[in-house]
């Protein structure tokens, strides 16, 4: 989650609280599983494309 760069105090604070609160739901210790086991719960998604992870 980190290539999501925030400009401001606030907004980096934003970006932790949500990434924290990924891992709680999604049982895991770091954004990126957190995204992809979101991913994996998600209907209709993709589980195959993490792309998001990837840069």
């Amino acid at each position: 989650m980190r290539a999501l760069h925030a400009e401001s105090e606030e907004a980096r604070q934003r970006m932790d609280d949500v990434a924290y609160t990924l891992c709680v739901s999604t049982g895991t210790g770091d954004a990126d599983s957190a995204l992809v086991a979101a991913r994996h719960r998600l209907p209709g998604a993709r589980p195959e494309d993490d792309s998001v992870l990837s840069g």
